[in-house]
């Protein structure tokens, strides 16, 4: 029995428009999530100084927020498959915006711990978006242009990446940081006049973005998004599971591929504000002024995503991500054996070439899986804790070995990735005829 091919049930209108008005629904929420991912690169610099944290203790924020992703993907896969996706995507935007709201006590009463439990909550809702929007556009529309449509879908997670950094930079690193021995020497009615200030920073931006969450979950939950045949229908269908998607290969390795990626990404990012104001690579740059090539970090991701949706209609995505893959491993390891303006522009340039990997390596990870498919995105979003895992690797090495150095973990990332271009990411048609239930 062959698998079934997803039909999409269209409401009032012409399929094609119906499409249009649905996908750009979708990707407003991959702005939002990929606007609160990047908002952690600027929290991480804000609270590593506000509690004088080390490397590895700074890298929990990634760790938590990522951690999140392998430990609710399997239950955020569960809800949408009892929910649909566009139910799935409501409730991911409400949960979403709870966490967010909890930035507030968080700032108030200056507890890290507390701050990490907003982030995980935060990331929770962020998970069930992934596993609900990610096939969701995947799947809306011919399998042939599933490639081209998600990258195109994530360019505006690009977006929200790339304007993060400068509003983070804006509202949170606004202020110098003091040290507690700093804090200590000023007078108290100072004291804590200045730790007022540094809550206000990060509680009125986190209370604007939950608003805005939840005003997408209305919006989301008032729209007629067009529900997939088949494939909604098979996530209730107990006769798959995911054992069932993690025997093809290119499933496994995609698992393993994004964990790197994410990994590798999230590492790069998370650094760059304080490797580029180390006086030797940004010259002179503050923490404040770090945070725009952050922004041109992510930025180029929005760039090469736009491109990249272009390419991907006519280039083959497996040899176009091993390209992409060869090149960011080199520019990495141009970061690490150079200084200044060369060391700077290598790793920002790291951005661009991020770009096709996320989606491409999605879009081949659940490759012709037909009911398949919900389990597969569930395995694949759950390999997004890379990004808590990678990271923290990284803080030790940067402890002990120093930051230049540590970028060699990123750079290994990067070779798994050209592996699978070039070989894991193949699909073999035997092991998908035997994966349909009689």
């Amino acid at each position: 029995m062959e698998l079934a091919t997803p039909q999409i049930a269209t409401a009032a209108g012409s399929p094609r428009q119906t499409h249009r008005l649905a996908l750009a629904v979708v990707t407003s929420i991959f702005f939002m999530w990929g606007f609160l991912t990047c908002l952690n690169d600027i929290l991480i610099p804000h609270l590593k100084a506000q509690f004088e944290l080390s490397w590895v203790q700074a890298m929990l924020i990634q760790f938590t927020f990522f951690g999140a992703y392998f430990l609710m993907s399997l239950p955020a896969g569960r809800l949408v498959a009892a929910l649909g996706y566009k139910k799935g995507i409501v409730a991911g935007l409400a949960i979403a915006g709870l966490g967010a709201l909890m930035f507030w006590p968080a700032a108030a009463v200056h507890s890290y711990p507390v701050f990490l439990a907003a982030l995980f909550v935060l990331a929770t809702g962020i998970t069930v978006l992934q596993v609900a929007a990610n096939p969701y556009v995947a799947l809306l529309g011919p399998e042939k242009t599933s490639h081209s449509r998600l990258t195109l879908a994530q360019s505006m997670n690009s977006l929200g990446t790339t304007i993060a950094p400068l509003f983070g930079g804006l509202l949170i690193l606004s202020a110098e940081p003091r040290s507690a021995e700093q804090l200590a020497a000023m007078p108290a009615a100072e004291a804590l006049a200045y730790r007022a200030a540094e809550a206000q920073a990060v509680q009125g931006p986190y209370l604007g973005l939950a608003l805005t969450l939840f005003v997408l979950a209305a919006v989301v939950m008032a729209f007629r998004l067009p529900a997939i045949g088949g494939v909604e229908d098979a996530a209730h269908d107990h006769r798959y599971s995911i054992g069932d998607a993690l025997r093809h290969r290119h499933v496994l390795f995609g698992v393993l591929a994004i964990f790197f990626y994410v990994g590798a990404e999230v590492s790069v990012g998370s650094v760059l504000v304080n490797y580029l104001s180390m006086p030797h690579i940004g010259l002179g740059l503050t923490e404040q002024q770090a945070t725009t090539y952050v922004s041109m970090y992510w930025g180029g991701a929005l760039v090469g995503r736009l491109v990249g949706a272009a390419l991907l209609t006519s280039v083959d995505p497996r040899r176009l991500l091993g390209v992409f893959a060869l090149v960011a491993a080199a520019l990495l390891a141009v970061t690490m054996v150079s200084t200044g303006e060369l060391a700077k522009w290598s790793v920002v340039s790291i951005g661009l070439f991020n770009s096709i990997m996320f989606p491409t390596i999605f879009a081949l990870g659940i490759e012709r899986l037909g009911p398949l498919t919900s389990k597969a995105s569930s395995l694949l979003v759950m390999a997004i804790v890379g990004g808590a895992v990678i990271p923290l690797a990284m803080g030790w090495l940067a402890d002990g070995f120093g930051l230049q150095m540590a970028f060699l973990l990123p750079m290994l990332c990067y070779g798994f990735i050209l592996y699978y271009a070039l070989r894991g990411s193949r699909v073999r048609e035997a092991g998908l005829a035997s994966t349909a239930p009689a």
